[in-house]
């Protein structure tokens, strides 16, 4: 089976049916019913199923012994990005896991590099994502950037300094 032959089979569908048919997805699991809010109701509240998410993930509670889960915050972002297709949405959901993930590190201790690597790319993802935006946009955003690298200088793993690597790069570009 592919998309093509379901979608021949969906053309069959009337209106009635078809309503049916999203309510029967929509109550399947919570990742659709999540994207259904996301895609047809948007507004603030449309990012906290994906916010709820990225924080558990990234700041589990150690105390139940539960694992950090970097995929599936990445995944929280990029189903957020294909239900609603939103950048200033999308910023805010990879803010957020680098925010959340540098916090579970200075609260919890030392992670290893691969956990580190990811939150650098989440970065340096989310600044390309900040400059496809408008200057207000930009402006907005870069308190929150520049305190991630502050909040960072007693990190191990090089963190700090590829952190503040990649902010004055950006940064620096901006202004020149």
């Amino acid at each position: 089976m592919s998309w093509s032959n379901v979608k021949k089979a969906l053309a069959d569908y009337d209106h009635k049916d078809l309503v049916s048919l999203i309510a029967d997805l929509y109550a399947a699991n919570s990742s659709n019913k999540a994207f259904l809010h996301a895609r047809f109701l948007r507004g603030k509240d449309t990012l906290k199923p994906y916010l709820k998410i990225i924080e558990d993930c990234l700041y589990p509670d150690i105390y139940k012994n539960k694992p950090v889960q970097i995929a599936k915050g990445k995944k929280a972002i990029s189903d957020y990005r294909k239900a609603v297709g939103d950048s200033k949405g999308t910023l805010e959901l990879m803010l957020c896991f680098v925010e959340t993930g540098t916090q579970f590190t200075l609260n919890c201790g030392d992670m290893d590099e691969d956990f580190y690597d990811s939150l650098l790319r989440m970065y340096e993802n989310a600044i390309d994502l900040l400059f496809t935006m408008d200057d207000a946009e930009i402006a907005e955003y870069r308190p929150r950037f520049e305190y991630l690298v502050t909040s960072t200088c007693n990190i191990g793993w090089g963190y700090h300094d590829v952190l503040e690597d990649i902010f004055n790069r950006a940064f620096s570009d901006q202004e020149d």
